[in-house]
């Protein structure tokens, strides 16, 4: 296991990512790097790279976190419960990025690794991380395409793992008390140890790399679109399912509470504007219904390309 590499991997993926943001906005991001010392809970440092009120985007963090801690948190065992009480490594890059445009969707990634080391035994090394895509008004061409830069990242890992993290994302990120997913999904995987330190890094390596791939073309295509209040009502209604979600059922954000992390830098993912409005529904027929109906379940996008 070489910490050092996914380290390097993970400051230079950020970096990129940020870069390529820059540019599409016109604005700079800030940079707000920190350290904590050892005390208390954890030690380590990290970068939040944050633009605000940009030109496309309204609101985009990508973090670069790297902690090292006494106790794994209960977020981190509960589907390892041999390993509770270990001390841990942490590492990871996490970014959501939402634009101005109602029509350009928002995007979601992490990857990250995490090092266990229980007392007399072996450590523990897994991967986790993915990439979902939350639009306003749906698009099929930008779901396909979203869909297929995730299975062509993966296919040198095996032909199972697009199909399956593809189901792990769909019933994921999903709000069990709306009974709806948050978007049109990705691909989603955790607790990943199976093709050992090497494989789990190089296809947590290939999906980093696929992030601008699969977001900017759409970005390019949707962000000269039209919109007035109409649309942006709707986003900032559809925001409000988005910090639901993270609040209540994200693993990540519960890790890096529970763990003792940054706060500010842990709800980087939440929305300037959001809306909540008492058991409200889109006109039926109109283009805000049309997300639920045709976009918002789960659906084979790559169906039409595998029959051919």
């Amino acid at each position: 296991m070489n910490t050092t590499d996914v380290r390097a991997y993970l400051l230079g993926l950020q970096d990129r990512i940020v870069t390529a943001l820059q540019t599409e906005d016109g604005k700079p991001f800030s940079s707000d790097t920190w350290t904590r010392e050892p005390a208390g809970k954890l030690e380590g440092d990290g970068s939040t790279r944050l633009l605000e009120d940009g030109n496309l985007l309204e609101r985009g963090g990508c973090s670069f976190s790297h902690v090292k801690g006494r106790v794994l948190p209960p977020s981190a065992t509960r589907h390892r419960p041999e390993l509770a009480g270990a001390p841990f490594e942490a590492m990871g890059v996490s970014l959501v990025f939402h634009p101005r445009n109602p029509y350009v969707p928002t995007v979601h990634m992490n990857v990250r690794m995490l090092a266990a080391f229980p007392d007399g035994r072996d450590s523990v090394t897994w991967f986790g991380g993915g990439m979902d895509l939350t639009p306003y008004y749906g698009f099929e061409e930008d779901a396909v395409h979203f869909h297929r830069t995730c299975r062509d990242a993966l296919a040198p890992f095996g032909d199972d793992k697009y199909p399956r993290f593809k189901q792990w994302c769909d019933e994921y990120f999903y709000l069990k008390h709306r009974e709806e997913p948050r978007g049109i999904g990705g691909v989603f995987y955790d607790d990943f140890a199976e093709l050992g330190f090497d494989g789990g890094f190089a296809m947590t390596r290939a999906l980093g790399d696929a992030l601008l791939g699969a977001y900017l073309p759409i970005v390019q295509r949707r962000r000269v679109m039209s919109y007035g209040e109409r649309e942006r009502d709707f986003q900032a209604v559809r925001r409000g399912r988005y910090v639901e979600f993270n609040l209540v059922y994200d693993r990540g954000t519960l890790f890096g509470l529970q763990s003792g992390g940054r706060t500010e830098s842990i709800l980087m993912s939440m929305p300037p504007v959001v809306k909540w409005r008492y058991d409200w529904h889109p006109e039926a027929g109109s283009p805000e219904a049309r997300l639920t109906t045709d976009f918002l379940r789960a659906r084979d996008w790559l169906s039409d390309e595998q029959a051919a």
